[in-house]
C-alpha cells in the first residue's frame, strides 16, 4: 500500500490519497486523474480559480499601474526642468518595457521549473517576488547618485520576473485540477481577473485624487506643480503602486500550502513519499521533510519501473518536438500569442486620442487632469474590456478555444484595417467606438485563449515549459510594440506638436497591426481544439482517439504501438505495463 502524502486546503483538494491503496501506479494514476476530471463544478473549483486569480489581479494591476503613474512620476522628478513636469518619453519607455523584459526571464525560467521541481515548489514564489518588488517601488527616491527611473527600472525586471511566472503556473495549476468539463471556463475566470485589476488600479488613482483634491486644484498644471501639490502627487504614486502588494499577500498563504498536482506527482516526480512528507513539512512550517529513506527508495524505485509515461530529458523534449504533430502546437501557441502581443500591446498608443474624444483629456488644473485621467480609463476598461473577458469565460466550453480565437482575428484583422486606412477620416467618437470593439475581440478573443489552450495542449512532464515558452514569445511581441512602433508612430513630427500631428505615422502602425492579426489567423489553425477533452487525451495517451501517440505515452509494447490491453478500447484504462525509462534527466 503506497504511503498517503499531506497538503492540500479548502481551495486544493488532494486526490492523490483517494486512491493510495492501489497498488498499480498506472491504475491509480487512472483513477485519480478521472475523479478530477469528473468531479461537478462546485465551492472548490470556485475557490481555486479565486487563488490564481488574484496573481493575475495583482500582474494586471501593477502593469496598468505604471501607466497612470508615469504621469505622477513627470510631476515629482522633472518639476522645474525644461521638461516641465512631464516625463521624457526615453524615461517612460524605459520603465515600461523593463517590466515587459523581465516578464519573458520569469516566464521561461519559471516554466522551466516548475516542470523539473515541481509546481508546488515554485508556486507562491513569484508572488513573493511581485510583493517585495511592488513594495520596493513604491518606497524608491532618487538621490545624488541614482535616478529614479533607474530604480525603478530594476525593480520592475524584479517585478516582471514575478508576474512572468504566474503566467504558466497559474494556468497549469488551474488546468490540471479542473474538471474537464469546465476547464476552460476556470481558466478564463482567472485570466479575466487581468480585467479587474485594471478597473482596481484606476479606482485608486481616481481614489488618490479626489482625497488630495484640495492640494491639486492650486496648480494650473504639471508644470506649477510645486509645494503642497508636488508632495501630494508624490504620495499618490506611491499609494497607486504600492496597492499592488495588497491582495498578493491574502493569496499568498492558499498558494504556499497547495500539494503538488496528482498529474505531476505521477508522471515527473514519482516519488510519492518524498512529495507527501515535503508537503507536510511545509505546512508545519519547516524547510524541508526527512521520510523513511527506505520505504522512500523501495516506493520509488517500484513506481519508476511501473509506470508507463516517459522520464522527461532534453533528448526526449526535442523528439517530441521534432515530430511536426507536436512541434506545430508548440509553433501556434507561440506564434499567436506573438502576433497578438504586439497589436495588443499598440493598440494602447491611440489612449491619448480616445480620452481627448470622450472628453477625458487634460483639465483646467492638476486636480482635473489626474481625475480625467483616472475616468477615463474606467470607462474604456469597463467598456471593451472586461466585457470581452467574461463573454470568452461563458463560451470557451460551449463555443470552443480555436472558434473564438480565429473568430477575434478575423475581427481584428478588419478593425485594423478600418482603423489604419480611414484613419484620417475618423472622427473622435467613431475612432472610439473602433478601440472599444477591437478591446472586446481582443479579450473575446485571442488574449484569453492564446492563455489557456497552453495550458491544456501539452504532456505534463513539458507542460509548463511550454506554456513559458508560448507566453514568453508573446512577451517578445509586446516589446516589439514598445520599442519599435512607438518612437515609428511619432516619425516626422515637428518639435513641440500635440495631437494627431505628434502621431503622423500612427495610421501606418494601425496598417501595420492589420498584417499581424492576419498572421495570427494562420498560426491559429496549428492548435488543436482542447474543449471538453481530458489532459491526457489531448497529450496523446488515451488509445483510439485522434491525438493518440504511442511513443509520447510510453505505449510501445506491441508492433501496433498499442498496449494489448488497450486494443479495441477508448476509454483510456490501463493494466501494469512496464515502460522504457529515460535516464537522462531534465535537470
Amino acid at each position: 500500500m503506497v504511503q498517503q502524502t499531506a497538503g492540500g486546503n479548502a481551495a486544493f483538494h488532494n486526490f492523490h490519497n483517494d486512491y493510495a491503496h492501489i497498488e498499480d501506479p498506472n491504475e491509480r494514476r487512472r483513477l485519480a486523474l478521472a475523479e478530477i476530471d469528473k468531479a461537478p463544478f462546485g465551492w472548490y473549483h470556485v475557490r481555486a480559480v479565486v487563488v490564481a486569480g488574484v496573481g493575475f489581479f495583482t500582474d494586471a494591476y501593477d502593469i496598468f499601474a505604471i501607466n497612470l503613474a508615469s504621469q505622477m512620476l513627470g510631476i515629482v522628478y522633472w518639476y522645474g526642468t525644461s521638461h516641465k513636469g512631464v516625463i521624457p518619453s526615453n524615461s517612460d519607455t524605459a520603465i515600461k518595457v523593463a517590466t515587459s523584459g523581465g516578464t519573458v526571464i520569469g516566464q521561461v525560467g519559471f516554466g522551466y521549473l516548475a516542470d523539473v521541481v515541481g509546481r508546488k515548489k515554485m508556486y507562491g514564489l513569484e508572488l513573493i517576488i511581485i510583493i517585495v518588488a511592488t513594495l520596493a517601488q513604491a518606497l524608491t527616491s532618487a538621490s545624488p547618485s541614482m535616478s529614479v527611473v533607474g530604480l525603478l527600472v530594476f525593480w520592475r525586471v524584479i517585478m516582471g520576473i514575478g508576474i512572468g511566472g504566474d503566467y504558466p503556473l497559474s494556468s497549469i495549476i488551474t488546468s490540471e485540477f479542473a474538471t474537464t468539463k469546465w476547464r476552460g471556463a476556470m481558466m478564463g475566470s482567472v485570466f479575466a481577473m487581468q480585467g479587474i485589476g485594471q478597473f482596481v488600479a484606476s479606482i485608486i488613482a481616481l481614489i488618490c485624487a479626489a482625497g488630495f483634491k484640495n492640494s491639486l486644484k492650486t496648480a494650473k498644471s504639471a508644470a506649477t506643480c510645486g509645494g503642497v501639490c508636488r508632495l501630494a502627487v508624490d504620495k499618490s504614486w506611491r499609494v497607486v503602486i504600492g496597492f499592488g502588494a495588497v491582495p498578493g499577500c491574502v493569496a499568498l498563504y492558499y498558494r504556499l500550502t497547495i500539494p503538488e498536482t496528482p498529474r505531476y506527482t505521477f508522471d515527473v516526480s514519482r516519488d510519492v513519499v518524498k512529495a507527501g512528507s515535503d508537503i507536510k513539512a511545509y505546512v508545519a512550517g519547516k524547510a524541508e521533510g526527512h521520510p523513511d529513506e527506505v520505504l522512500r527508495a523501495q516506493t520509488y524505485q517500484a513506481e519508476t519501473q511501473q509506470l508507463e509515461i516517459p522520464k522527461a530529458s532534453w533528448a526526449d523534449f526535442i523528439h517530441h518536438y521534432g515530430q511536426w504533430r507536436h512541434g506545430k502546437v508548440l509553433l501556434g501557441t507561440a506564434g499567436s500569442w506573438f502576433f497578438l502581443d504586439v497589436a495588443f500591446y499598440g493598440l494602447g498608443l491611440n489612449n491619448s486620442i480616445v480620452l481627448a474624444a470622450i472628453g477625458y483629456s487634460g483639465g483646467s488644473n492638476v486636480y482635473h487632469v489626474l481625475y480625467n485621467t483616472a475616468v477615463g480609463n474606467l470607462i474604456l476598461v469597463c467598456a471593451g474590456a472586461i466585457p470581452g473577458y467574461w463573454v470568452t469565460v461563458a463560451l470557451v466550453d460551449t463555443v470552443g478555444r480555436k472558434p473564438i480565437q480565429i473568430m477575434g482575428f478575423v475581427m481584428l484583422t478588419i478593425l485594423f484595417v478600418i482603423i489604419g486606412f480611414a484613419y484620417h477620416k475618423l472622427n473622435g467618437h467613431a475612432l472610439l467606438a473602433l478601440y472599444v470593439l477591437a478591446q472586446f475581440f481582443f479579450n473575446f478573443g485571442p488574449n484569453a485563449t492564446t492563455f489557456i489552450v497552453p495550458g491544456e495542449c501539452f504532456p505534463t512532464r513539458y507542460r509548463s515549459t511550454s506554456h513559458g515558452l508560448s507566453a514568453a514569445s508573446g512577451k517578445l511581441g509586446a516589446i516589439i510594440a514598445q520599442v519599435v512602433f512607438g518612437p515609428l508612430r511619432t516619425r516626422g513630427a515637428k518639435p513641440g506638436a500635440t495631437g494627431a500631428a505628434a502621431s503622423p505615422w500612427l495610421n501606418h502602425v494601425m496598417e501595420i497591426f492589420a498584417l499581424f492579426m492576419l498572421c495570427g489567423i494562420f498560426t491559429s489553425l496549428l492548435i488543436p481544439e482542447t474543449k471538453r477533452k481530458t489532459l491526457e487525451q489531448l497529450a496523446g495517451e488515451v488509445p483510439g482517439t485522434p491525438e493518440y501517440d504511442p511513443v509520447s505515452s510510453g505505449h510501445r509494447g506491441s508492433a501496433t504501438g498499442v498496449p494489448p490491453h488497450h486494443k479495441g478500447s477508448s476509454d483510456g484504462s490501463r493494466e501494469e505495463m512496464p515502460a522504457e525509462s529515460n535516464t537522462e534527466k531534465m535537470v
